[in-house]
């Protein structure tokens, strides 16, 4: 019996929450909200006490997994390491299904985003390509072909 119920959403903790927020709605994800939390239910889930922190959570336009940027007031965010590569321990991407692949790094490369790699085919299946947007976050695009 599985205990998960469904996939809800991904978290990046993130320092510039606007130009975050910016870089995932120009891929075409919405804003469900944005608003502080803190208090005792926060500081007992990420076992950081007496923290504040600003989330917005995106959502994609049919309604499927989201994914919130966190941004801390209180304690300050510990940087991370924004040029990892995909074989660094931890979470490297995340990856969305869009329509025109060449057309979504165009855009992403009018707003000062570059391509990690190129744009690589496997089969006659699957487009893809690894963008780095702000902070070092890579967002895997595919564009499925066949």
């Amino acid at each position: 019996m599985s205990h998960i119920r469904h996939f809800d959403h991904v978290g990046i903790t993130v320092a510039d929450l606007d130009s975050v927020t910016a870089f995932f709605a120009d891929l075409g994800l919405e804003v469900e909200g944005r608003t502080f939390v803190e208090g005792e239910f926060i500081d007992t889930v990420i076992g950081i006490p007496d923290s504040r922190t600003e989330i917005v959570m995106l959502r994609p336009p049919d309604g499927g997994a989201g994914v919130e940027l966190a941004s801390f007031v209180r304690p300050d965010h510990e940087p991370g390491s924004p040029t990892a590569m995909a074989n660094e321990l931890g979470l490297r991407s995340i990856c969305f299904e869009v329509d025109d692949l060449q057309g979504a790094v165009d855009g992403l490369a009018a707003n000062g985003y570059g391509l990690v790699g190129g744009i690589g085919q496997h089969e006659n299946t699957w487009r893809m390509a690894h963008v780095r947007g702000p902070e070092g976050i890579v967002v895997s695009l595919t564009e499925r072909i066949a």
